[in-house]
């Protein structure tokens, strides 16, 4: 059985979701079953939003669950694997995920393939491929018995498609320990963002410190975003320099994006941003300097002052509309 551990925001599934029921399926073998399972105070609208693409889902509700935390996490994970019989866990390579299925893979005895961007069954072993050395190698490494865990890079899988019918929804009770609430969250503070979440957005418009200024990268690559329903990406030094919050810096020490678009404005392209975006679908870059290491990985290279090409852009965008 193949169990996928699905992380949701505001409601809905995050976009990784759907990319684990896509690899789920392809990894399910005739006679190996898929269940979801979800997690949170009220999960209930993105358990029912599940079951139209799972043959099963599994909820795990509780109030010491908002938010989930690491701790939490795991324990409801290690819980439903056992109860479940799960041969195969699939967490999203997110922060998150990344936080706790190493946990999860200890608690269970379980080998950890971590960050994969690819899985494959080769018998009884489960196979996959990562980047380590920020992306500049590629390792096969291969799972043998069960259960596995399996962590999986964003982008790894095209979104699944609806299924015909709808699933179960069950509840499964998970009794909390003392160590499993440690942790609290006094506050929280979400950023303000009147566009699509950066982990879910098809386009990323992504900025470095060629702009100069705060009020230019909001102007010029923040204004393009909202032109194009783009996320809004930034490089370390844009962030370090206090101009985008951390939520929106991409690459080794932020989140790792794979869009359909990726607009790469006047930035250098250090490996460390090269690894959060490198399996975008296609790559446009915008720099002036014609040797910058992000020209080596476009699609699509224009090489120019973007303070003259980003308005450029823009007009183009709006003549479309």
């Amino acid at each position: 059985m193949i169990l996928i551990v699905i992380e949701h925001a505001d409601g809905a599934p995050r976009k990784s979701a759907y990319e684990l029921v896509s690899l789920a399926r392809e990894l399910a073998s005739e006679g190996t079953s898929i269940a979801a399972l979800v997690v949170g105070d009220d999960p209930d609208a993105v358990a029912q939003e599940l079951a139209n693409y799972v043959p099963r889902v599994v909820v795990v509700r509780d109030p010491q669950l908002a938010p989930p935390r690491a701790e939490t996490m795991t324990r409801a994970v290690e819980h439903a694997a056992r109860e479940l019989g799960a041969e195969l866990v699939l967490v999203s390579g997110s922060r998150a995920g990344l936080s706790y299925s190493p946990r999860v893979a200890m608690r269970l005895g379980a080998p950890l393939l971590e960050d994969v961007t690819s899985l494959t069954r080769d018998g009884e072993a489960i196979v996959a491929t990562r980047l380590s050395y920020l992306a500049r190698v590629t390792e096969t490494v291969a799972a043998h018995g069960t259960p596995v865990v399996v962590s999986v890079k964003a982008g790894a899988a095209p979104v699944a498609e609806g299924a015909e019918g709808a699933g179960s929804v069950e509840p499964l009770e998970v009794t909390f320990e003392a160590d499993d609430v440690r942790v609290g969250v006094a506050a929280r503070r979400a950023v303000t963002r009147g566009r699509v979440a950066l982990e879910d957005a098809d386009v990323v418009v992504s900025g470095g410190r060629g702009f100069g200024s705060a009020e230019r990268f909001e102007e010029l690559v923040v204004g393009l975003a909202e032109a194009l329903g783009a996320g809004v990406g930034s490089t370390r030094a844009v962030v370090d320099a206090g101009w985008r919050p951390y939520g929106e810096q991409i690459g080794q020490t932020g989140k790792t994006v794979a869009p359909r678009l990726y607009l790469a404005l006047a930035v250098s392209g250090a490996v460390q941003h090269l690894s959060g975006m490198n399996r975008s679908k296609v790559i446009v870059a915008v720099n002036k300097d014609p040797d910058a290491p992000i020209f080596r990985v476009t699609d699509y290279g224009i090489v120019g002052d973007v303070l003259e090409v980003v308005p450029a852009i823009r007009e183009a965008v709006a003549g479309e509309g």
